[in-house]
């Protein structure tokens, strides 16, 4: 049971930040992880008052704010004509409708939880992260951070640079956490690919042996999904095996490098 001593609605981000900081404190999100806990709370910390649930364009980059839903994700034109609608293949498999309406992009990304599929394609994107007290960095650095550190997650930048995109997961039933998940993104010839759910948290690779390097065909995306899947580290939990999440990788990754380049 979740327990909570005040609730608040800060006007401004200083004075989320200032409430954040103290131990008690939590930022709600979409409260939707947080409910599932046995736990004590302070003060809960809402962030609708503060405008971060829209989804901007610029020049350069989609601007997420971090109280934008997954469902949001799901349903704008430009990040499906962005990703060729991988950004709603991430999210459409994440319980259902009810609760995409009320999961946010900040809690998903600020969790870094090991199950997490938007954490997984984000990182594929090269997203940037904008942090109240720590600024602007790439979301690679702020997976590194410390949970201690205590902040506040504002947006989130998807550069709108054209590339090939591709998302897949592995799951033993149609809604549940994923057993592995998959995210493939091509630029100017050059791969990342990240493996999330090993049950670990989202890692990002490339081709370090230049297997596609050649282009993606059938035996290239064989090789590299072969030696991909030799080198992530996987773990072993409740819902699947090291060893099947390795054949899992291998068979996600050739699957996801066919389907991207359409071999």
């Amino acid at each position: 049971m979740l327990t909570i001593r005040e609730y608040v609605r800060p006007q401004t981000l200083e004075e989320a930040y200032t409430l954040c900081q103290k131990k008690s404190s939590v930022v709600l999100g979409g409260m939707l992880w947080l409910r599932m806990q046995n736990s004590q709370v302070g003060t809960a910390i809402d962030l609708c008052e503060l405008g971060l649930n829209h989804i901007e364009e610029t020049p350069d980059d989609y601007v997420i704010g971090a109280m934008v839903s997954l469902r949001q994700l799901e349903q704008h034109p430009g990040l499906a004509a962005l990703t060729q609608a991988a950004m709603a293949e991430a999210v459409k498999h994440i319980v259902g409708v009810q609760f995409r309406n009320l999961a946010t992009v900040g809690g998903s990304l600020y969790g870094r939880f090991g199950f997490s599929d938007v954490l997984t394609l984000f990182l594929a994107l090269d997203a940037r992260v904008e942090l109240y007290h720590a600024g602007m960095m790439s979301l690679a650095d702020f997976i590194g951070m410390p949970r201690q550190q205590r902040d506040i997650l504002v947006r989130v930048y998807l550069p709108r640079a054209p590339r090939r995109v591709v998302y897949l997961s592995q799951r033993n039933s149609a809604t549940d956490f994923p057993t592995l998940t998959c995210a493939i993104a091509r630029q100017n010839g050059q791969t990342c690919c990240v493996i999330g759910a090993r049950p670990m948290r989202a890692m990002a690779f490339d081709d370090e042996k230049g297997l596609l390097a050649a282009g993606v065909n059938e035996t290239s995306a064989a090789a590299f999904a072969k030696d991909l899947a030799a080198r992530v580290p996987l773990g072993s939990n409740l819902r699947a095996g090291e060893e099947y999440r390795r054949l899992v990788c291998e068979a996600l990754v050739r699957r996801g490098l066919v389907q991207m380049e359409g071999c």
